[in-house]
């Protein structure tokens, strides 16, 4: 059966893709058979809510799989769920389709119904449906991800490259700033109109910017005042100063593509083990995929700290790896 026909509606283009789920009833699958998704939720799985399902009498809804990879596209909190009253199988429904036309089924699903997308979570969301479907007008990821289509616009021309909010300067307190804080007051003001109960913390990571200048923003449209100060608007943006150590994009890159192949390898995902190794190796992709809002993420007064654990993983993952390594040199 067919959904997401409101894409082709709300977007009248011709190429848009279809997304269709398997028909017929759904399959009762044996749960650790399946593996955890690449979620949406920038937080995981809430507990709280899992505990809530548990204790319903209510008959939940199958949950959706994508059927190459076995990941769940919609559902964990039903599949933790059913895990916690002891359930060894649950109700599924399949999709077929490409990895990435799954990870738009999760996003869509999830601003539709069950435990909504925070705000930061569509956001996020937006960045990678922009990346993987570039051909989508900004109407369209609109429509997947609840987001208003200025918004997905602005974040749009700060993934292409075509906004300063890209390029930062490294503080004296370690935090990652941007130059230009054009455009990021742009996003900002459109997070606020979505979402004027948005915290100012939560705008300002959502957008690239302090959260004074979130304030700003708040106090700006507030008066009826264009978010942008008017110097700002005359005099244009400053030429960019690259941070001393920038984050590698091809390397980031490479590293998502090899955890997305470790996913689909079946002596991983079908046993709990390596289920395991995945979960490990998937809580760090944040750092891979993106490291910035993680680095706006930490109060001054931790940063230290922070570095200290960071600098204390690097380590261990570089004994890991090192042991790794050899271990396959010596079984070569």
């Amino acid at each position: 059966m067919a959904v997401f026909d409101d894409l082709r509606d709300a977007d009248r283009f011709d190429a848009v893709l279809t997304f269709d789920l398997d028909d017929g009833d759904p399959f009762q699958v044996p749960i650790d058979q399946l593996i955890d998704s690449v979620s949406p939720r920038l937080g995981g799985v809430n507990d709280e809510h899992v505990r809530g399902l548990a204790e319903s009498a209510v008959e939940l809804p199958p949950i959706l799989v994508h059927r190459p990879t076995m990941r769940v596209i919609d559902g964990m909190h039903r599949l933790r769920a059913a895990a916690l009253i002891g359930r060894r199988e649950i109700p599924v429904r399949y999709f077929s389709g490409s990895e990435k036309d799954a990870f738009v089924l999760a996003v869509h699903a999830n601003v539709a119904h069950g435990l909504p997308l925070s705000l930061a979570d569509r956001t996020a969301s937006a960045e990678r449906i922009i990346g993987s479907h570039p051909e989508w007008s900004d109407r369209a990821v609109a429509v997947a991800t609840g987001l208003s289509h200025q918004t997905v616009g602005h974040i749009r021309g700060r993934a292409n490259g075509d906004s300063d909010q890209l390029h930062t300067r490294v503080g004296r307190d370690g935090r990652v700033r941007p130059l230009d804080s054009t455009n990021g007051r742009r996003i900002a003001s459109d997070v606020l109109r979505d979402d004027p109960s948005a915290s100012l913390r939560q705008v300002a990571r959502i957008a690239g910017i302090s959260p004074g200048t979130a304030r700003d923003v708040r106090d700006r449209l507030a008066r009826g005042e264009d978010p942008v100060p008017n110097r700002q608007r005359a005099g244009g943006s400053r030429r960019a100063v690259t941070a001393e150590h920038p984050f590698d994009s091809v390397q980031s890159a490479r590293i998502m593509s090899v955890l997305e192949s470790l996913r689909r390898d079946p002596s991983l995902r079908l046993k709990e083990s390596g289920r395991a190794v995945l979960r490990v190796l998937g809580a760090h992709a944040v750092i891979a995929a993106g490291p910035q809002a993680f680095i706006e993420a930490v109060p001054p007064h931790c940063a230290g700290l922070v570095a200290d654990v960071a600098a204390g993983y690097a380590v261990a993952w570089q004994r890991v790896a090192d042991v790794i390594r050899q271990r396959d040199k010596a079984s070569a």
